[in-house]
């Protein structure tokens, strides 16, 4: 690729069809009359030498080159792996976008790869972001006019074998069901169904009716069980005291052989939560004033259980990097379709 400085003297001398513009172009008045980008051609002849310009700056593509426009999409199509779709360029971005509601998953290592060949761009959203379908999860830009084939080829390769930069992993139809260890209340109750139902439904899940029992270890064991024999997939237990080590829930798994993966989360608010397993059933605890709240530890890992990804010890100690889970942190969130009521879990 060649950079060309034309005078106005050189216009009929210079091969400058073919050429693309480097910059833009106006005229008397100071509005655009030809754009950066444009591929100019003869019949563009009679503008130029209208136009009021002194020096005309265009960039000559070589045999090896690719334009910015194929270059762009090819970049995008190279970098949506499955669950995304390359979109439709918007003034020199190729958007990528979800096909659909589910985890943002970002290949880092890869695209970073990509990235440090200099000529190529791919920005995305944070890795573990839920997203809808048909959100932009990501953007590819080529920075100059045109691209060495070799550079595009081997970025293409790259995103090629880490099966795209940016894939949505999607939500899995899961029966989720809730054990309430403490009387709340017929008005409680209701608030605490309808916020429950409220978060599994948007992810994609069914919300079984909860049950409410005594904060004592053969009524939380047999809660579970009950759960259990449902067919849920998930469990929730509320009201427990997680800081207490007799509490009746630990009890209560223990009795049921559950394995412990892990008590308490470095993040808050949530910090309380626990998470553990009977078979193929994932438990997740939470203190009952925790129970209304939107944006805490059980918003993050419940959309990664309803998307199937295996969550054990060490992926919540991962979420102590930006587990301070302040109101600048909203995007890590699902967007639920209604407001909820904040609340503190500790």
């Amino acid at each position: 690729m060649n950079s060309i400085a034309v005078s106005r003297g050189d216009l009929d001398r210079l091969e400058w069809v073919g050429a693309t513009l480097a910059t833009d172009l106006r005229d008397a008045d100071g509005r655009i009359a030809l754009r950066k980008g444009r591929v100019l051609q003869p019949a563009d002849r009679g503008t130029l030498g209208d136009l009021p310009w002194r020096e005309l700056h265009v960039v000559v593509s070589g045999a090896d080159d690719l334009g910015e426009r194929d270059a762009g999409a090819q970049l995008a199509q190279f970098a949506a792996g499955p669950g995304c779709r390359a979109g439709s360029p918007i003034t020199g971005h190729w958007p990528i976008v979800s096909e659909h509601r589910g985890i943002l998953r970002v290949r880092v290592d890869a695209l970073t790869f990509v990235n440090a060949i200099g000529p190529l761009a791919v920005y995305t959203l944070y890795d573990g972001q839920v997203v809808d379908g048909g959100e932009t999860v990501a953007r590819a830009k080529v920075i100059p006019f045109a691209v060495a084939l070799q550079d595009l080829t081997a970025g293409g390769a790259r995103a090629r074998e880490a099966g795209g930069l940016v894939t949505v992993v999607p939500f899995i139809a899961t029966r989720v069901g809730s054990v309430v260890v403490e009387s709340l209340g017929e008005s409680a109750a209701e608030r605490f169904r309808e916020a429950l139902e409220e978060k599994v439904t948007w992810l994609g899940g069914e919300v079984l009716d909860p049950v409410f029992v005594a904060s004592a270890a053969d009524a939380v064991a047999g809660g579970i069980s009950a759960m259990r024999d449902r067919g849920a997939g998930i469990v929730v237990v509320a009201g427990s005291r997680p800081k207490d080590p007799l509490d009746p829930t630990y009890v209560a798994l223990d009795r049921l052989g559950a394995l412990m993966v892990r008590r308490g989360v470095p993040a808050h608010p949530g910090s309380l939560a626990w998470l553990a397993r009977l078979g193929q059933i994932q438990i997740v605890g939470m203190p009952s004033c925790g129970l209304f709240s939107q944006a805490t530890v059980f918003d993050l890992v419940l959309p990664r259980l309803l998307a199937g990804e295996v969550v054990g010890a060490a992926e919540l100690a991962a979420l102590g990097h930006g587990g301070f889970l302040t109101h600048d942190m909203t995007f890590r969130f699902p967007p639920y379709r209604r407001t909820l009521n904040r609340g503190t879990v500790e």
